[in-house]
């Protein structure tokens, strides 16, 4: 996995030309940042935004960085740090989840379903009454683009991945979860409680130039906006809009993508309540 995410970075080194959005972990946008304890070491984050869980979560329990298997896409490499947002430290030992479609908006676990519609559900299956909150039973046993990682004492995990394709009535995401005291053991992570339950972004330059490659280009499916997401709350990085690193004329070759979650180890969110953004937190037309 370090070999497959040093590759993506180190395109990016020789092509020369970057782009990253504006947006980075660094510097969220809209949250103020504050000294840690101890008056040194990294700024703290505000709470990172709490999003809807959807239809598609699947517990595959799979421990594991390279979640590819196979799938053709624009090489992703997924850095993901986790903070406590009110002490500034590592959240050491948790285990993130995440999971996404396939570049032409399919979910493993939900072929049958086809390519994902704003409530969840599939272009080619009927809508179940409650469709946008609830969670369906998987259709098949894949799991391709689903994972799990445990962080390190700097609070990190790194996953291999595609860039994810779209589907209609969302912009173009990834879905993370944050465990906390739980149990590691041999087959995988055990009981504890989900602190954190979110959804990561894209910037619309980098969309545009994925978009341009194959498969995704032969994608049908009219692709919302991050400004037109229902979900999104144009709040940066503390929304989960990711920092990005390509070469702007050879995307193809690899994006890396990182963020910093800022939650808190003793909540529980389970991402079981869809929350629209506030109106004065809504994207500007």
């Amino acid at each position: 996995m370090l070999v497959a995410g040093g590759a993506a970075v180190a395109v990016v080194g020789a092509g020369g030309v970057l782009a990253s959005n504006a947006l980075g972990e660094e510097t969220p946008a809209k949250a103020k940042p504050k000294a840690p304890e101890g008056g040194a070491g990294e700024t703290c984050y505000r709470l990172s935004t709490e999003a809807i869980e959807g239809p598609y979560y699947v517990d595959v329990d799979q421990i594991r960085s390279d979640v590819t298997e196979g799938k053709e896409g624009v090489p992703l490499t997924l850095t993901i740090k986790v903070i406590d947002s009110e002490t500034c430290k590592p959240v050491r030992g948790a285990a993130v989840d995440i999971w996404h479609c396939d570049a032409l908006g399919v979910y493993s676990g939900y072929e049958a379903q086809g390519s994902a519609l704003p409530g969840g559900m599939a272009t080619d299956a009927p809508l179940p009454e409650g469709a946008g909150d609830m969670h369906l039973e998987p259709t098949d046993n894949k799991k391709y683009l689903r994972g799990t990682q445990r962080t390190d004492n700097s609070g990190k995990v790194r996953f291999t991945s595609i860039f994810p394709g779209w589907y209609e009535g969302r912009a173009v995401h990834i879905h993370t979860k944050v465990h906390v005291d739980g149990k590691w053991t041999k087959g995988g992570y055990e009981g504890g409680r989900t602190c954190h339950t979110g959804q990561l972004y894209f910037e619309e330059q980098a969309v545009l130039a994925v978009g341009k490659e194959k498969p995704y280009s032969e994608s049908t499916v009219k692709r919302v906006t991050l400004p037109e997401d229902v979900i999104y709350d144009d709040s940066g990085a503390t929304g989960g809009l990711l920092t990005l690193r390509y070469d702007k004329k050879r995307i193809a070759k690899g994006v890396a993508a990182s963020i910093t979650l800022g939650v808190d180890p003793e909540a529980t969110n389970a991402g079981d309540e869809l929350v629209l953004p506030t109106a004065s937190a809504a994207p500007s037309k």
